[in-house]
C-alpha cells in the first residue's frame, strides 16, 4: 500500500493556503452590481433543471440576505468537465446572488462507498486535487467554504450522530434503499451495511450544515426529497429547497452519464489538447439530430454559459464562420442541416480547450499540483 505520510497536510490547512489566479470568463468576475430579489431568483433558478419549490426559493431570497447552499462530492478519481466547469459556473452564480456555498468534501462517504479501495489517505489526496482544479478553472472562493466531512463530523460528533440516528429511526429500510442512486448504486446491488448508513448520513448533512438550498445533481434528488420528508416527520416548517442540476451524458451513444471508469466517455479537466480533440472527434453526433446528442449538450451546458456564444469556424464553401448568440439559434441551424458535425466538432474542441488551458497551465507550472495529479492518475478507480 502506498505510504502518503510524508505528504500529509491537514486538508483544511492546504485549502486555506491556496492562491491560484482565475482566468477570464464565467469563473473570473470579482464584483457584482446590487441585484434585485427577482434578479437573484432568476440567476439561482437558472442553475437547476428542477427546483422544489420555486415559491420557497423566492421567499428565501426575499427574507434571507445570505442563504446557505450545500453542495458535496465524493473524492473518487479524476475530475470530468461536468463536475469541474459546470460546478464552477453554478457556484459563481450562487455567490453572485449573495449565497454562501458550503462544499462538502465527502471523504468519509467515499470511504463508506469503497472509493479508492476505501483508503482514506488516497481519498483525501484526490480531494485536494479536485479543489485545486476548481480554483484553477475560475471558481471564486469568496463566499465558499470547503469542509471535509471527517473533520467536521469529528469536531461536532455530539450533534451529528444523534441526527443520523433519528433519520434512520424514522425511515424503513426500503425507503433508504431507494436512495442508493446517490452512490451510483441500485436497489438490486448487493450493498454493504456501510452503504445503507450512507443515505442517512447524507440526509443529516443537510441539517448539520444548516443548508437552505441543496444544489446537487439530479442523481441526488431522492435523498434531498428524503430530507424534506424528514422535515414533515419532525414538524419543521422550513424545508431545504432542492435545486437539481442537469446531468451531462457520456460522449458515446447511449451513455446516460459520464463514467470515471471509462475514459472515452468524458473530457477530463487536465486532458491535453490532443486528447480533447480525439475524444470530441469520436463522440456521437448524428447530423440533424438534437435529442441525445452529447456534443450539443456540451455546447448548451458548458460553452454557452461560459462564453455566452459559440463560434463555428468553417470554410466559405461550407457557409463561412458564424457566431451563434443563443443555443436555440444553433439548434435551428443544426436541425436544418445548415451546421454539419464536421464543422461543429472542431469548434467545440477549440472552445473546450480554451476553458481547460488554465487548468493545464496550473498542473504544469505548480510542482505540488503536478505531484497530486501524478498520484491521482496512478490510483486504481474502484466502484
Amino acid at each position: 500500500m502506498e505510504d502518503d505520510s510524508a505528504n500529509q497536510i491537514p486538508p483544511t490547512d492546504e485549502i486555506n493556503s491556496m492562491s491560484i489566479n482565475s482566468q477570464n470568463g464565467e469563473g473570473s468576475s470579482t464584483s457584482t452590481p446590487q441585484m434585485s430579489v427577482e434578479e437573484k431568483f432568476r440567476l439561482v433558478r437558472s442553475i437547476g433543471e428542477e427546483c422544489i419549490q420555486e415559491d420557497e426559493l423566492l421567499n428565501l431570497l426575499t427574507k434571507k440576505p445570505q442563504p446557505i447552499c450545500y453542495d458535496g462530492f465524493e473524492p473518487s478519481g479524476r475530475m470530468h468537465i461536468a463536475q469541474g466547469v459546470m460546478k464552477a459556473i453554478s457556484v459563481n452564480k450562487l455567490t453572485s446572488a449573495g449565497c454562501k456555498v458550503k462544499i462538502w468534501v465527502a471523504d468519509w462517504f467515499a470511504q463508506l462507498n469503497n472509493k479508492m479501495g476505501g483508503d482514506l489517505k488516497k481519498i483525501q489526496t484526490v480531494g485536494r486535487y479536485l479543489i485545486q482544479i476548481w480554483i484553477a478553472v475560475g471558481m471564486r472562493t469568496e463566499g465558499v467554504e470547503f469542509l471535509w466531512s471527517s473533520e467536521e463530523i469529528n469536531a461536532r460528533a455530539d450533534e451529528y450522530w444523534p441526527l443520523v440516528m433519528d433519520i434512520a429511526r424514522r425511515n424503513k429500510l426500503p425507503r433508504i434503499m431507494r436512495c442508493c442512486q446517490i452512490m451510483g448504486r441500485s436497489e438490486q446491488d448487493e450493498l454493504t451495511a456501510a452503504q445503507i448508513l450512507y443515505p442517512c448520513m447524507q440526509c443529516a448533512d443537510i441539517f448539520f450544515l444548516k443548508a437552505d438550498i441543496c444544489q446537487l445533481g439530479m442523481d441526488q434528488r431522492k435523498v434531498n426529497v428524503l430530507a424534506r420528508e424528514y422535515c414533515d416527520d419532525i414538524k419543521r416548517k422550513n424545508k431545504p429547497i432542492i435545486l437539481s442540476h442537469h446531468m451531462l451524458p457520456g460522449l458515446q451513444q447511449g451513455q446516460e452519464k459520464m463514467s470515471k471508469s471509462d475514459p472515452s466517455s468524458a473530457i477530463y479537466m487536465e486532458d491535453e489538447e490532443a486528447e480533447v480533440n480525439v475524444k470530441i472527434k469520436k463522440a456521437y453526433c448524428p447530423p440533424k439530430i438534437v435529442e441525445g446528442n452529447p456534443c450539443l449538450e456540451y455546447i448548451k451546458y458548458i460553452i454557452f454559459p461560459w462564453d455566452k456564444n459559440f463560434v463555428v469556424e468553417r470554410s466559405e464553401a461550407n457557409g463561412g464562420n458564424k457566431t451563434f448568440e443563443s443555443y436555440e439559434e444553433l439548434v435551428a441551424d443544426y436541425e436544418e442541416g445548415n451546421l454539419h458535425p464536421g464543422d461543429l466538432k472542431p469548434s467545440l474542441s477549440k472552445a473546450i480547450n480554451k476553458i481547460l488551458q488554465p487548468v493545464r497551465n496550473h498542473f504544469n507550472d505548480n510542482a505540488d499540483a503536478m505531484d497530486l495529479l501524478k498520484r491521482v492518475k496512478g490510483y486504481r478507480v474502484t466502484r
